[in-house]
């Protein structure tokens, strides 16, 4: 499985992005994909995660009501929609594949796209 995420850039204060995270290669749809980031100096942290079948998904306290994450399993296609977004919400945005199932751990996940900066300007 390869992941490609993309859709990253500048973007200021109360500004919105989506990103989206392309999967080639094996299809999942039995597993989850979710979104982690990492800032400067920081570990790498949740952010939301979606099961590929069905609508089950999880959400960072820190994005709730503000980024949403959604699916097109005929693409094999995850997004996540990220509005009012926050100067603190500046990292690199890594998507990754999960082909045992929904979890918020990083360490479980199988597969890593190579991540796409998100920076939010004040």
């Amino acid at each position: 499985v390869q992941l490609q995420a993309c859709g990253g850039g500048l973007v200021q204060a109360g500004g919105f992005l989506r990103l989206s995270c392309a999967a080639s290669g094996r299809t999942f749809s039995s597993s989850a994909v979710g979104w982690f980031r990492q800032a400067p100096g920081k570990e790498r942290e949740f952010v939301a995660v979606i099961k590929m079948s069905g609508s089950i998904t999880r959400y960072a306290d820190s994005v709730k009501g503000r980024f949403t994450i959604s699916r097109d399993s005929a693409k094999n296609t995850v997004y996540l929609q990220m509005n009012f977004l926050k100067p603190e919400d500046t990292a690199v945005y890594y998507c990754a594949a999960n082909l045992e199932g929904l979890t918020t751990v990083a360490s479980m996940y199988d597969y890593w796209g190579q991540g796409t900066q998100v920076t939010v300007s004040s």
